[in-house]
């Protein structure tokens, strides 16, 4: 009986490290793109109370000193230059975290229906012939997995990957080519981020609150039909694919639906 109870305080023990150590939402990682000359928001989780310095190695190093919320949260803002990079970024505090070839240049999410959502390998045409062009280390590419969920999401999932002819061909084709083109022409790296999602309703995009509170958007949600495959409760993807990237500074938005209502 002791040494089971000895081995039950060791897994505690463990298991409260695990929690307690310094974590970060997944669209802020190696490769990243920040948005240029904006204060940008670096947030995460850390022990209740922890302090924390987060050091960007632009300029002279900008350097953000914060503590963590009594249930563990931070966030700070960054201060960047104009576009340019690799650069790193440091978070520490009981442990570190070290951001690998961050650059800073324009963020733009990418976002809607099917449109936005069929990728350079299935809707273009001649694909084939423009991926040897795709290899431009310039462009960062972050897509998110398509889910729902009941209660909004904090975490994310994705990971930022450099634009290659390989990770290009599951990309969305119209954010591909906008960011191929404006990266050409203003000559700043470029961050994109695909959050779309083929056959869905504007209303689950939506947060749920603000339908429930607008009549017009709550008829339209009642009357939405259930189809196999696609979410149809309001706010639900708005939940799991947009919720996390909120706080995360971006240029701009571009929308382009696939008239599902």
């Amino acid at each position: 009986m002791k040494r089971v109870l000895v081995f039950t305080i060791v897994i505690l023990a463990f298991t409260c490290h695990a929690i307690a150590q310094l974590r970060l939402p997944a669209v802020i990682g190696d490769h990243m793109v920040l948005q240029q000359q904006s204060d940008a928001p670096i947030w995460g989780w850390a022990s209740p109370s922890e302090e924390l310095i987060v050091t960007g190695s632009w300029g002279d190093k900008i350097e953000v000193k914060t503590k963590a919320t009594n249930t563990g949260s931070w966030k700070v803002s960054l201060k960047t230059p104009t576009a340019g990079g690799p650069y790193t970024i440091t978070i520490k505090g009981k442990d570190e975290f070290i951001l690998n070839d961050v650059m800073i240049g324009e963020v733009w999410i990418c976002s809607g229906q099917s449109n936005m959502e069929w990728s350079v390998s299935n809707g273009v045409l001649d694909a084939k012939a423009d991926m040897p062009n795709a290899d431009i280390p310039a462009i960062r590419l972050f897509n998110v997995n398509k889910s729902g969920a009941d209660d909004q999401q904090v975490h994310g999932e994705g990971e930022w990957k450099l634009c290659t002819p390989e990770t290009m061909k599951g990309f969305s084709s119209v954010g591909y080519f906008f960011g191929k083109k404006l990266n050409a022409d203003l000559k700043v790296p470029f961050g994109l981020i695909n959050v779309s999602w083929g056959g869905t309703p504007a209303e689950v995009w939506t947060p749920k609150a603000k339908v429930e509170s607008n009549p017009a958007l709550k008829k339209s949600s009642d009357m939405l039909l259930q189809k196999d495959g696609w979410p149809k409760e309001p706010g639900v993807v708005y939940n799991a694919m947009i919720r996390p990237l909120v706080p995360y500074q971006i240029a701009g938005a571009i929308w382009y639906q696939g008239e599902s209502n």
